[in-house]
């Protein structure tokens, strides 16, 4: 099943939109704010405890969802700085860049958070987010062992994850 158009799962993901491992690092998140799963394939710098790096990473998507709410043009209710969005509601983000990374940023409609640090010159990821999206549903949510809100710890998920994101641009 896949959630984001279509009836079915693609067998075969979106293409890359370069060549190389331009994969970083891949963070997902439930509604609550719990790092379920964090995946490292490039980080020479390690500053942080990892405790501590997803809950800055949670914060920065919290803050950035509530500051790009709060500056769309479009609405007439603005709501207060820092109320929590539900996942569609309102204006959003999909990706920042710096000169040294690129952030892409998907919500599920369950309010699963899936964040994907990358080379700054990768493309648009959205489409390989919902694929993302769509292999966690088909290997973890449809696990009859795995419990909601507990890490992920299938390693069918880790292995295919990982095999796509090392062949993203």
């Amino acid at each position: 099943m896949q959630f984001f158009g279509g009836t079915e799962i693609s067998p075969s993901p979106p293409l890359p939109t370069a060549s190389g491992n331009n994969g970083n690092m891949m963070y997902i998140f439930n509604r609550n704010g719990v790092c379920l799963l964090y995946r490292e394939w490039n980080r020479p710098l390690k500053t942080l405890s990892s405790q501590q790096d997803h809950k800055l990473m949670f914060g920065l998507l919290f803050s950035l969802k509530s500051l790009t709410a709060k500056m769309d043009p479009t609405s007439a209710e603005k709501g207060n700085l820092g109320v929590p969005q539900l996942p569609g509601q309102g204006c959003s983000f999909h990706s920042f860049r710096t000169n040294t990374y690129k952030l892409s940023f998907m919500e599920s409609p369950s309010g699963i958070k899936i964040i994907l640090v990358t080379h700054p010159r990768t493309g648009d990821l959205r489409d390989s987010l919902k694929y993302i999206y769509n292999l966690y549903v088909e290997y973890v949510v449809k696990n009859p062992l795995y419990s909601p809100g507990t890490p992920i710890r299938s390693e069918l998920f880790n292995k295919t994850v990982d095999q796509y994101v090392r062949g993203l641009g």
